[in-house]
């Protein structure tokens, strides 16, 4: 049955690859997890690897307001009459063969999660993939004007080594959970090493997050040592921050809300990363407090 779900189209030299996950729904906000996929997918230069068919994964009804079923059903376009498209979910898998990475952008499945599942180890396994690298992002307290905090969760121990010099923290939570947590937890049996990799993004902004996704996009390139120029997402960075803090600046209660964030950021980010330099400087009679 899995079989019949995952399309592989064609066959390159990827032993060895790493796999990076981006799935819309959950965990997508300010569109890190697919807005990274997709900026990483342009800038290697990929190209079409497999698919995963939709069939039997996604809810496209639910009882309730109409406005909710809209949330969950496929797209369409229909004009004089003519129905022009008709967008159920994708799930692309594409490749970089210079850097053996196997990038995967979809739609975090409703049902059978098993299955799903399969679908992406048996991908991990024809092409020997030797680790997988979900991308997310959720909503917290952190400014618009820093770049997110990072947390993780591991299927393997050793990993975790690998990514504290990123300046990740490793995840507490109890609480639903996401597919990419399954997939972690089921990555252990299969002997597969998975990281869940996920940004703090401002609650108080809605939609696309260029500084939070070319926060991410960099992050991962230095994790698996991978060279990107991110130049232009930094641009649409710094036009993103400097558009909302013009709006912000025309309501004071809430500029004066994100002054406080970033002081706390701030001094979070002295303690937890400058601590050697704050306890030098006050052995020479210097404090910072």
């Amino acid at each position: 049955m899995t079989a019949e779900r995952l399309d592989i189209e064609t066959h390159p030299d990827l032993d060895g690859a790493r796999l990076i996950l981006g799935f819309s729904g959950w965990m997508d906000g300010g569109d890190v997890s697919t807005g990274t996929v997709h900026y990483l997918s342009e800038t290697l230069g990929t190209a079409p690897l497999a698919t995963i068919r939709p069939q039997g994964f996604y809810v496209y009804n639910f009882p309730g307001p109409m406005e909710l079923s809209a949330l969950l059903r496929p797209r369409c376009e229909i004009t004089d009459g003519i129905v022009h498209t008709y967008e159920a979910p994708e799930n692309v898998f594409r490749y970089a063969e210079a850097t053996r990475l196997i990038l995967f952008r979809g739609k975090e499945p409703n049902l059978a999660w098993e299955d799903f599942a399969d679908c992406l180890f048996r991908l991990v396994e024809v092409f020997r993939v030797r680790a997988v690298y979900f991308l997310g992002s959720y909503a917290g307290v952190v400014p618009h004007t820093r770049d997110p905090r990072l947390y993780a969760s591991v299927s393997d121990p050793e990993m975790k080594a690998e990514l504290e010099p990123h300046g990740f923290r490793f995840t507490d939570y109890e609480g639903p959970a996401h597919f990419a947590t399954y997939l972690t937890h089921a990555s252990a049996d299969r002997g597969v090493k998975m990281a869940t990799l996920v940004a703090e993004v401002p609650a108080y902004i809605q939609g696309t997050n260029p500084r939070c996704i070319e926060a991410m996009a960099r992050t991962i390139a230095g994790i698996l040592g991978v060279q990107i120029n991110t130049d232009d997402v930094r641009q649409a960075s710094d036009r993103f921050e400097a558009k909302v803090t013009e709006a912000i600046a025309e309501k004071p209660d809430l500029a004066d809300m994100i002054r406080k964030m970033e002081a706390q950021y701030d001094s979070e980010v002295f303690e937890t990363q400058m601590g050697d330099l704050k306890e030098w400087l006050e052995e020479k009679g210097i404090r910072l407090d």
